[in-house]
């Protein structure tokens, strides 16, 4: 940076000076700097496994650093717990999702720092109120009371985001927060950015969806394999500049040729209907063959229905009806199990709640949908088990010490490797991915469309939801659209343009959806 630059930027309102982290076997971080500008957006890019999020939880307070130092305000602090960095100006939207369930909206929001009257009784009118507030801030009408485990992942994050902004933070860490969200919801999001920015807030952004970090980014800093690779000020950082630092190449998704063999029909799905609580469809008549051997993007915006028709294809949606035969066979009165056994698999888009078991090891997590194959009278043999987990774990290429490794110690990337792991134990024949890439780096992305390609090569129907037309481009021999539950196009990969999807993504949604998305028409 320069001293011009240097001498017109904000001042800095945080700083992390030389930041080492070293779990067993893994050093996370090593020596880092990190520093913080007031009024600014901070972001903060590296692959999975760079160390981001371990950072992050340090100045959040979830973890200790093994060295090093944090500096506020010209003194040293350190954050024994999240409600200790948050009583210090620190608030955090975690990438996974830190939501109780079982409690609704509002509880979840001031959990741990409840309004009360005279110091003694909790003021729920006056939390409902807030909450809200929150919402309409974020233009939305959650109700207050529902349930957060009744609400769909992108209300969750929803959720997650309004917790934080009632944190009244200086410093509001935002780790993958618009993974889970819709075009219109990000629009938002970044204008509560802005705000936040004017009322003298620092913003640390984390974020795969490198035009977001262009588009909204002041000053940027690269991590690689747990060292600080580079730091530039707005307008010295691009794309080709980020992607150069975290790679070694500027290359991404770049479409592959691939000499696609389509085989018959393994996956036939004919009238399929979801009912919607209150009337309608969540998935409403839904006819389509999956072919082995190709990958098949199915694209739409955020409720259009592509979770819905996943979860009720692996049967976890038993008011779901029509027909779905797999290879021949009907499968539609089949359970989760039995479908599993006969060749259908769902990798979940929530891969922290329905994918993984937090408690287990990388290995065990390998094997655990696949136990049957490598059980003898009723006791799991361990030598196969195990055989069968080294042969994933290397040909996954999963960035662990070992099978024995902790699942919860992987970045986002490996364990989303684990988890399509855990489908292929049980030799699927089409597998289902509900966006595969979600917060996973670029450089990870790669890996699961290689992964992706592969398995179609050897014969495998794969088909994967996705809200990025980057990835319809990249990895999709077919696409298929879907707006309010209906299959609104059927397009082959070579010929699909943004036009033609982002078109069919709003058929149904009004004009005002149609103008809010011409304007990114034609960029392929």
């Amino acid at each position: 940076m320069s001293a011009v630059q240097a001498s017109s930027s904000p001042a800095i309102v945080l700083r992390a000076e030389k930041i080492t982290r070293v779990f067993p076997g893994t050093v996370a971080l090593e020596d880092v700097d990190f520093e913080v500008y007031d009024s600014s957006v901070n972001v903060l890019i590296g692959e999975n496994g760079a160390g981001k999020s371990t950072l992050m939880r340090i100045l959040a307070g979830v973890d200790q650093p093994t060295s090093g130092r944090i500096v506020m305000g010209g003194d040293v602090v350190s954050f024994s717990s999240v409600l200790d960095a948050a009583s210090k100006g620190i608030g955090i939207v975690f990438q996974e999702l830190n939501l109780c369930p079982n409690l609704s909206v509002t509880e979840n929001i001031f959990l741990g720092r409840d309004i009360t009257r005279a110091g003694l009784h909790i003021d729920m009118p006056r939390q409902r109120q807030r909450a809200r507030e929150l919402l309409a801030r974020l233009e939305h009408d959650i109700d207050p009371d529902t349930l957060v485990g009744d609400l769909r992942i992108g209300e969750q994050q929803i959720v997650e985001i309004a917790k934080a902004l009632a944190e009244d933070a200086r410093v509001l860490i935002m780790d993958e927060p618009t993974s889970a969200l819709s075009a219109s919801e990000v629009e938002v999001l970044f204008r509560v950015i802005g705000e936040l920015k004017r009322s003298g807030v620092a913003i640390i952004y984390i974020s795969h969806r490198l035009e977001e970090l262009i588009r909204i980014g002041d000053y940027f800093t690269v991590l690689r394999d747990g060292r600080l690779q580079a730091t530039a000020p707005k307008g010295e950082a691009s794309i080709p500049w980020i992607i150069r630092q975290m790679l070694g190449t500027s290359d991404f998704a770049k479409r592959q040729a691939r000499d696609v063999k389509v085989g018959d029909t393994v996956l036939s799905v004919a009238g399929f209907k979801l009912p919607r609580v209150g009337g309608g469809y969540l998935v409403d008549d839904v006819t389509i063959d999956f072919r082995a051997g190709e990958i098949v993007g199915i694209y739409g915006l955020l409720g259009a229905g592509r979770s819905e028709l996943f979860e009720s294809l692996f049967g976890l949606r038993p008011e779901a009806r029509g027909r779905a035969s797999l290879a021949g066979r009907d499968i539609q009165d089949l359970s989760v199990a039995a479908r599993i056994a006969a060749g259908l698999f769902l990798v979940p888009e929530d891969r922290q709640r329905d994918g993984l078991v937090q408690n287990l090891t990388v290995g065990r997590n390998l094997s655990l949908a696949s136990l049957a194959k490598v059980t003898k009278f009723y006791t799991v043999q361990n030598r196969p088990e195990r055989q069968a987990i080294d042969v994933l774990f290397r040909s996954l290429r999963i960035k662990a010490p070992s099978p024995d490794t902790a699942i919860t110690s992987l970045s986002g990337g490996n364990q989303q490797k684990v988890v399509i792991g855990k489908s292929l134990m049980t030799e699927p024949k089409v597998l289902l991915l509900d966006e595969p890439t979600r917060g996973i780096d670029i450089g990870a992305k790669e890996e699961v469309f290689r992964t992706m390609r592969e398995l179609a090569d050897q014969g495998l129907a794969v088909v994967f939801a996705t809200s990025d037309l980057k990835e319809i481009h990249a990895v999709a021999d077919r696409v298929l659209v879907m707006s309010q539950g209906r299959i609104t196009a059927d397009i082959d990969g070579n010929d699909a343009s943004d036009e033609t999807i982002v078109r069919a993504s709003t058929k149904g949604h009004g004009a005002a959806a149609d103008l809010s998305h011409d304007q990114h028409s034609g960029e392929k």
